[in-house]
């Protein structure tokens, strides 16, 4: 299975990322991750994106791409793979496309899990972590005990989280329907509890 799983700050994706690894046995892929583990290997790849993060730059496509193809022929990703969050425009959709050509290997879905904005605010805002433990709370879906020395972190401020969703409304508005039109989008309902949704995840999928 070769997923891409897509969805706004605070819809859940990474929870369901997490999910879907252990259900269907083959990795998540995050350029985040990437550009971490190429960063510590010290690969070329790695010296080149550091030389941009270092002074502050977007890490180009082309390296990211290249990051991405490195990672998508190690041996735990050749039975598939679960990319979290990339690509974000359609100039990256395109490249990856053609590397993904060039392995001989397709996409099977790319799944974007849909949630209100409003309800991507209060999952956000709400949204507490403890000083002492580094667990996180949510006021109202998990309340935090009376002890507990709650920390607002600065990305979960109300102006944060709103440029945080208009940065991906932007990023997404041209690649939902540049998937749509390949017939392999598949939106998914992430209103309700994980379980839920990772049960609405699986069905669309194995449809």
């Amino acid at each position: 299975m070769r997923l891409i799983l897509l969805g706004a700050p605070a819809s859940g994706k990474g929870t369901q990322a997490a999910v879907l690894t252990e259900q269907l046995g083959v990795p998540k892929i995050s350029t985040g991750d990437m550009l971490r583990a190429a960063l510590k290997d010290g690969t070329p790849l790695g010296k080149e994106a550091a030389t941009y993060m270092n002074s502050g730059k977007l890490v180009p496509d082309s390296v990211v791409i290249g990051l991405v193809e490195e990672r998508l022929k190690e041996s735990d990703a050749q039975k598939g793979f679960i990319l979290d969050g990339f690509p974000r425009t359609v100039a990256q959709a395109d490249a990856l496309d053609a590397l993904l050509k060039r392995l001989g290997v397709g996409l099977d879905f790319i799944v974007q899990i849909d949630v209100p904005r409003e309800l991507l605010m209060e999952r956000a805002t709400l949204r507490r972590t403890d000083k002492r433990t580094g667990q996180i709370y949510h006021l109202k879906y998990s309340p935090p005990p009376p002890d507990a020395e709650l920390e607002h972190r600065a990305d979960d401020h109300e102006e944060k989280v709103k440029t945080r969703l208009d940065a991906y409304d932007a990023q997404t508005a041209a690649l939902l329907p540049h998937y749509e039109k390949l017939g392999v989008l598949r939106r998914v309902d992430g209103v309700g509890s994980p379980k839920e949704v990772t049960a609405r995840m699986l069905s669309q999928i194995a449809g």
